[in-house]
């Protein structure tokens, strides 16, 4: 778990510098594409969550050969758990 909370959390600081490009807002790539498709931002986290979801139950179907190695797509997954659940709180 701990090795698993590691990668979670490098990988959500990489992507906050890749996606946010906002020092102040974690959820600036959110707020952008909710603003550009006039949907709530939580939407928007859900449509990315469940590319990797799709991703994940693919792999427990058998389908190995993916583009992104399975455990790849779990980090990203809890990432976006934690930062929906950032999101509810900050409202």
């Amino acid at each position: 778990m701990k090795s698993l909370l590691e990668k979670v959390l490098q990988t959500r600081d990489d992507g906050q510098k890749e996606y946010a490009h906002d020092i102040d807002n974690v959820f600036a790539n959110f707020d952008r594409v909710a603003n550009t498709l006039n949907i709530p931002r939580e939407k928007v986290l859900m449509t990315y969550l469940l590319k990797h979801i799709d991703g994940i139950v693919s792999y427990i179907e058998g389908h190995k050969s993916q583009r992104e190695d399975v455990s790849g797509r779990i980090v990203d997954a809890i990432v976006y758990l934690g930062l929906l659940h950032g999101m509810i709180k900050d409202k």
